[in-house]
């Protein structure tokens, strides 16, 4: 019987051992698990890259379409993309389209665009164009986009041409007002407006 506790007590001793080390392995293999399938194979033009075959490699005219929570339509292409440093993405000539689930759209396009990896934002640079279907277009010379909800936020002054006449802001941000409600776009920071009433269409004769 002594022999036997022995043994049940050296079995016991290695369990302790054993299992902490088991945890630790599996917790390290779910960690990793979830790095593979999480931010990378979100940022855009990542799989086409990967495609390539190099790390140096760089692919004409690539595309990305994803969709957000609310079920707006996001869509991405370049004319370019290659790696650049620190996990990062640069696209030349991006265009950009959201699709929002009310029918509208809002496009922007820049000549330079970096997407970086487990951020899920771009910055986009070097002159950037928002066109909107509620008529208004918006120039600015950096732009920071989510790439997987509705979210744009300028990185300085903006100038705004619209159905109701041209504004100046020195900030202005893209995004829904509330959880599934509208999206909208906001100007702050010393906001200046110049109304110019649309031609009614009657004549002085």
């Amino acid at each position: 019987m002594a022999r036997a506790g022995g043994r049940y007590s050296q079995v016991v001793a290695w369990l302790k051992i054993l299992l902490p080390l088991s945890a630790l392995a599996l917790m390290s293999t779910m960690f990793l698990v979830a790095r593979q399938t999480g931010s990378e194979a979100e940022i855009p033009f990542a799989e086409q890259l990967r495609e390539a075959g190099r790390a140096d490699e760089q692919v004409g005219s690539p595309y990305f379409a994803g969709t957000t929570e609310r079920g707006d339509a996001l869509t991405f292409e370049a004319t370019r993309a290659r790696p650049v440093s620190g996990g990062r993405i640069a696209a030349d000539e991006l265009s950009a389209r959201i699709g929002l689930t009310d029918g509208g759209t809002v496009d922007f396009r820049a000549p330079n665009a970096i997407f970086t990896d487990g951020s899920a934002m771009a910055t986009l640079s070097g002159g950037v164009e928002i066109d909107s279907s509620t008529g208004y277009r918006v120039r600015t010379e950096r732009l920071n986009a989510a790439i997987d909800r509705i979210d744009l936020e300028s990185d300085g002054e903006v100038r705004a041409d619209g159905p109701a006449g041209t504004l100046t802001a020195g900030k202005m941000r893209v995004l829904p007002s509330g959880p599934g409600d509208e999206v909208q776009m906001i100007f702050t920071e010393g906001v200046e407006m110049v109304y110019e009433p649309q031609n009614s269409g009657v004549s002085d004769e």
